[in-house]
């Protein structure tokens, strides 16, 4: 049996990554394409909702506007004095004289259609609509409501013969006291068409059979020469409509469904009709039964199924773009790799030398890093060690032999200093986050500078006037803060300008994150847009006592929060640096 060596048949990469790679592209367009439907129904169920709420709103409008035309009718007829005088005499006659030419015009322009005249006790003085019945005590619920409360009530109230009214109920009050009621009222089924013809819906108007009685109800439809029907569903009656035509597929079976909340939509022919159910409610509250909103969204679906229809197709176009894309990056990337396996039996006898070449490579670029560190540490050791030798001769000279250590301990210092540089340039590789009051930790930075610097300027805080919590490590920021400090400090003019820290709420404009600004605001000699352009560098200090590491480490530590430093200085008016801190730390930071 023969070995066949990997070097003598270059493995196919085609074969190897465009499975893998169609298989997550599938997933990802399916997920793409899950996540437009998704918008989408939400855009078209709002849409929906909207407009059921836009149903309701309008009708309470209208309910709400014809109830003020009736009380400015009934105040009317309340403040003439002789059907006033004719009511509290008990006069039907006078009271029939003067108020039915009155009735006739509300009944023939404002579509009014009860009108009653009512004595304290509830019983009935005059009826404009039926002068022949009187004398019956009225206990609806407006009538014992206005009575109770000595108030005007309205409200929807369903009659005996299955029609809905609109009723208000005054008290008629002289000097104070209740001397009687006047109640007007209309039936709604106008309503429904002026809403049905400003939406584009049409309407079913339902109520609950058990607050019928058949008999009472065929009467009332038959008076009123109407077309209801009784038999269509279980537990409703339809007494109202503003279509003569109602969808064979609208059975008790989804009228139950849509009483009980579930979304429903049935079809009617080629039509998809959306259904929406608005609860009709007398003045306790009792629900009378429903105004049902059929609204056509065939093209709405239309709509719908072109915009899936249009993210499925380009989304298929993309991922096969990409997919030839890759192939033939693939392709060009196998003809190079059997090229380069071409030039491998070659390469492998270099390959020890080309190892040893790296090895000294590395080994180069250590040496260069150790002749760094040595030339940085060399020159203050040499010192110390020449300055030890002479301090050894010069022992008889105490003077002399002060000033010689005084250099030593320079010099040592210059090398503790180096290393204090190196230290604190990866200080910030420790990183743990937790709930920090800004607040306190700008103010307990601010009495550590203090302390730390004898001669500094002052320092004034402009922080808001309610906590402000953030999640962040707060050794870093005191860091980050103190740093800045500093810098502001060292680069401050010579007068008594303060030096002026904020906490500000500020959005980044880039991503849309709301977060805060902790900015640091110098009224000193400012820089140059040279200088300004190189701060974050590392090492890049203008200063010859300056270790060229402080704002590095604090752009190093506002990337560790998943936030930003920006500067904007001009020479002669000052500096400021604001780091700015998310308001909740983004999943990539959490994981940190």
């Amino acid at each position: 049996m023969t070995t066949v060596s990997p070097l003598e048949h270059p493995k196919r990469i085609k074969t190897k990554f465009i499975a893998p790679y169609a298989l997550v592209l599938l997933i990802v367009l399916y997920v793409f394409v899950a996540a437009f439907y998704a918008v989408e129904m939400r855009v078209r169920d709002r849409d929906l909702s909207e407009r059921s709420a836009a149903v309701s709103q309008l009708f309470e409008q209208k309910l709400a506007k014809d109830t003020n035309l009736m009380m400015a009718t009934t105040r009317a007829l309340m403040t003439n004095a002789a059907m006033e005088s004719a009511f509290e005499r008990g006069d039907r006659e006078e009271v029939a004289r003067l108020g039915d030419g009155l009735f006739s015009t509300l009944q023939a322009e404002h579509r009014i259609t009860h009108l009653y005249l009512v004595r304290p006790d509830l019983a009935t003085l005059y009826r404009f609509h039926s002068p022949g019945q009187s004398g019956d005590r009225i206990e609806r619920a407006t009538m014992l409501k206005a009575h109770d409360s000595q108030g005007p009530v309205r409200g929807l109230d369903l009659g005996v013969m299955g029609t809905l009214t609109l009723r208000l109920v005054l008290p008629w009050k002289r000097d104070g006291v209740v001397v009687g009621y006047v109640e007007i009222g209309e039936e709604i089924e106008h309503l429904i068409g002026e809403i049905s013809q400003s939406l584009g819906v049409d309407l079913l108007v339902l109520v609950d059979k058990a607050q019928l009685s058949r008999s009472q109800w065929e009467q009332g439809q038959a008076l009123m020469k109407r077309t209801g029907d009784w038999e269509r569903f279980d537990t409703r009656a339809i007494i109202a409509k503003t279509s003569t035509h109602i969808p064979p597929t609208l059975d008790h079976t989804k009228l139950a469904a849509l009483l009980a909340g579930e979304p429903t939509e049935i079809q009617d022919g080629e039509r998809t009709l959306h259904l929406a159910p608005v609860p009709l409610r007398d003045t306790e509250g009792r629900e009378l039964g429903e105004l049902v909103v059929l609204r056509d969204i065939t093209a709405l679906e239309e709509m719908f199924q072109l915009s899936i229809g249009v993210a499925i197709g380009v989304s298929l176009l993309v991922g096969l773009g990409l997919l030839a894309v890759l192939y033939a990056a693939l392709d060009r990337i196998e003809r190079d790799y059997r090229r380069q396996h071409e030039l491998e039996h070659q390469l492998l006898r270099l390959d020890t030398e080309h190892q040893r070449i790296l090895q000294l490579e590395k080994l180069s670029a250590l040496g260069t890093m150790v002749g760094s560190i040595s030339h940085q540490l060399n020159n203050p050791l040499v010192g110390v060690v020449n300055l030890a030798q002479l301090a050894e001769r010069d022992v008889d000279a105490p003077a002399h032999l002060r000033e010689l250590l005084h250099d030593i301990r320079v010099a040592g210092e210059d090398c503790r200093d180096f290393v204090k540089r190196m230290l604190a340039f990866s200080r910030v590789s420790g990183f743990e986050r937790k709930p920090t009051d800004m607040a306190s930790l700008i103010e307990d930075t601010v009495l550590l500078f203090r302390q730390a610097v004898k001669e500094h300027p002052a320092v004034e805080m402009d922080l808001p006037t309610t906590p402000v919590n953030l999640s962040a490590d707060p050794v870093l920021i005191r860091h980050a803060l103190f740093n800045l400090l500093m810098n502001a400090s060292q680069h401050s003019s010579a007068d008594d300008t303060p030096i002026t820290i904020s906490l500000t709420p500020h959005t980044d404009a880039t991503r849309g994150v709301p977060g805060w600004s902790l900015t640091v605001t110098d009224y000193g000699r400012g820089m140059t847009p040279e200088v300004l352009a190189q701060i974050f560098a590392p090492f890049f200090t203008t200063r010859t006592d300056g270790t060229g590491l402080g704002l590095p480490v604090v752009q190093h530590v506002a990337l560790l929060h998943d936030g930003q430093v920006t500067a904007s200085s001009k020479p002669g008016s000052g500096t400021r640096i604001a780091l700015w801190l998310p308001e909740s730390p983004s999943n990539a930071a959490s994981a940190d």
